[in-house]
């Protein structure tokens, strides 16, 4: 069977629901198909994501190797993003995500047996590597990919389902690992759950089609590696979507990947302790809330206003979250945090790409990646030590001050304004 030679809309119903909504997206089967598969995959990922950093910290005690390993996972977005949008554009979408896919299982496989040995920490990162090579080349195809799965009105509720589905396995995912280490779960054994719930996005793949689509330009070669940057270049609100995504996750962002040195440092919270993966799924629920609310009770809502908002939402939250002395106070700063970031975040991205032709995508998405998570380990490489040495407390306040400095500066409808006066004239 060929992408080219079904339509993924065949099976879709015309639906009743409201335009754009998550009850909308869920109406087609191929999307839904898809959102089932990659939900039950990135539960094994969240499991992973929150005890390999963990596993890190107990055996070295050091933010600075934690910051290490979550820029072996994400770093290869920095360098691999785009070239991975020119591919998402110009070959086969869905036998190129089976690949990739079938790459990040065979590296968490990997990690099974070097955690149940406690092999050497260098060659635990070398497979994180491989994880993220993977999770690089697949992450602007699997965005690309999803607005086709879908028609045009319901793309915002696909990219809010698209954040709980990120979301939603980040509560999960620890929730087991906290039930299931109680039950004598090791931490190796974790990470073979992982790869085995990569078999259910391979499967998923392999049931749908995606259509193949004509790329943007016909230049050769490593030309067409700019042609995200042209189109970011010419496109004012699309440029300061992506600055602001990538200064945020840079500034803003570094207790994301360093969350097992905050939870110690800021709340005397073990990260070995079942409170911490509580505590990390807390945070995940708020986010998980955050996403989904803006294909439900924001739906009709300017998502350029909910970015404002968010980012002094979370601007807000961060600085309690930084000051907070207790656990408790830990928990509900947390859940209020997690809303924030990822109500501001789906917002912007559901802007980015309903302002995108199909055929745009893949490499703005690339540039979308390498703002989101690529700059995030830079930021845990260059705020690891810091932590090491003088506390969490600080970095955490200066993540707010920049947020609210965002809520100022990415003001989408003041862009849009001044375009719009610009083209009367």
């Amino acid at each position: 069977m060929t992408d080219t030679a079904t339509n993924p809309f065949d099976d879709f119903q015309p639906h009743s629901h409201t335009p754009g909504s998550a009850r909308a997206a869920l109406a087609s089967p191929p999307f839904r198909l898809m959102f089932t598969g990659a939900f039950l995959s990135n539960i094994g990922t969240w499991m992973q994501n929150v005890v390999l950093p963990a596993y890190i910290y107990h055996r070295t005690g050091k933010a600075s190797l934690v910051g290490l390993l979550i820029f072996a996972q994400l770093g290869p977005l920095l360098i691999l993003s785009i070239p991975a949008g020119v591919i998402a554009d110009k070959f086969d979408r869905r036998k190129w995500l089976i690949v990739t896919q079938t790459v990040q299982l065979f590296f968490s496989l990997m990690l099974f047996p070097l955690a149940a040995s406690d092999a050497a920490i260098w060659l635990l990162f070398l497979m994180q590597f491989g994880v993220g090579v993977g999770n690089a080349l697949n992450a602007p195809a699997w965005s690309a990919s999803l607005p086709t799965l879908v028609p045009p009105q319901d793309l915002s509720g696909a990219i809010a389902l698209n954040s709980t589905l990120i979301n939603g396995s980040r509560v999960i995912g620890p929730i087991i690992v906290a039930v299931l280490s109680a039950w004598g779960v090791t931490t190796s054994q974790f990470f073979l759950m992982n790869a085995v719930t990569y078999l259910f996005v391979i499967g998923a793949l392999l049931r749908v089609h995606l259509p193949v689509l004509q790329s943007i330009t016909s230049e050769p070669g490593w030309r067409q590696f700019t042609a995200g940057l042209k189109i970011a270049r010419e496109r004012t609100e699309i440029n300061r979507l992506l600055i602001s995504l990538a200064t945020f996750s840079f500034f803003s962002l570094p207790y994301v990947g360093l969350f097992p040195a905050v939870a110690s440092l800021n709340f005397g919270i073990d990260e070995g302790a079942p409170v911490y993966k509580w505590l990390y799924a807390t945070w995940g629920l708020g986010a998980a809330l955050g996403g989904l609310a803006i294909g439900t009770i924001f739906v009709k809502s300017d998502k350029r206003r909910i970015i404002q908002y968010g980012f002094a939402s979370f601007a807000v939250c961060l600085f309690f979250f930084a000051i907070a002395r207790t656990p408790i106070q830990a928990f509900i700063v947390g859940f209020f945090l997690g809303i924030a970031y990822f109500a501001t975040t789906t917002s912007m991205m559901t802007i980015l790409q309903s302002r995108l032709a199909p055929n745009e995508r893949g490499r703005v998405m690339a540039l979308w990646f390498m703002a989101f998570g690529g700059t995030v380990p830079l930021g845990n490489l260059l705020f690891g030590p810091v932590i090491d040495h003088f506390g969490a407390r600080w970095v955490l306040i200066g993540g707010a001050i920049w947020a609210l400095l965002l809520a100022w500066w990415c003001n989408i409808a003041s862009v849009d304004a001044r375009k719009n006066l610009v083209s009367e004239k």
